[in-house]
């Protein structure tokens, strides 16, 4: 199956590198680009990626406020922010829109197309360097004294998922918790599904925030 992709920067040049760096890949194809939030959420309209590159600091409209249009519409694309700050406050905004994975300009290849698999895969990616800066900030914006017991869940999670939760909010992939866990891929992905269903979240990442939240990593 071929992953459509939408890029959207205000850069002509690193759309155009970007756009040369997926295209070696048979899997990866790039159906549009845009070159700010406004043009993304039409984009996104007019030809229904699986994909979208967002950059956050663009004109017109940012890439948080088209990220939080774009997942709160009815279309299926997944939004991985592709920035240049690690400590770029709209990051957390960006996550909390909806956005499933969060990468470093910086990144080397390999990992922006791992990362544009998972998405497609309906996985999220954060990059490790990044993902304890962000639950860290979360933590520091939760403040002391915030934390909702596990007990207010409808369902409360199981200690094997609590186990994968820990391994999934440091930025890891189905993959590589299931190498550090010695289970198999599919009983993480398993596990994950009844995660996200039992904290009420959509994706990964808002598992890891939510986490945070109720004290549970």
């Amino acid at each position: 199956m071929t992953i459509r992709i939408l890029l959207v920067d205000d850069q002509a040049l690193f759309r155009e590198g970007l756009h040369t760096l997926l295209s070696v890949h048979d899997d990866l194809e790039v159906v549009g680009e845009a070159s700010n939030g406004q043009e993304a959420i039409a984009a996104v309209a007019k030809l229904a990626p699986d994909v979208v590159l967002m950059d956050l600091r663009m004109p017109v409209l940012n890439g948080v406020a088209a990220t939080r249009q774009i997942t709160q519409s009815a279309a299926t694309s997944r939004v991985i922010v592709l920035t240049t700050f690690d400590d770029d406050e709209y990051v957390f905004d960006g996550l909390r829109a909806g956005a499933v994975g969060y990468l470093l300009k910086d990144v080397p290849s390999a990992k922006l197309v791992e990362a544009i698999r998972a998405a497609a895969r309906g996985e999220s990616f954060l990059q490790p360097s990044v993902a304890a800066k962000v639950v860290a900030e979360f933590s520091r914006m939760a403040g002391p004294g915030t934390a909702v017991p596990q007990q207010d869940l409808v369902e409360p999670l199981s200690e094997r998922e609590l186990e994968i939760l820990a391994v999934l909010a440091s930025g890891a992939s189905n993959r590589e918790i299931a190498n550090q866990l010695y289970i198999t891929e599919g009983t993480v992905k398993n596990h994950v599904t009844n995660i996200l269903g039992k904290l009420g979240v959509r994706d990964r990442t808002q598992a890891a925030l939510k986490a945070k939240e109720m004290g549970l990593i």
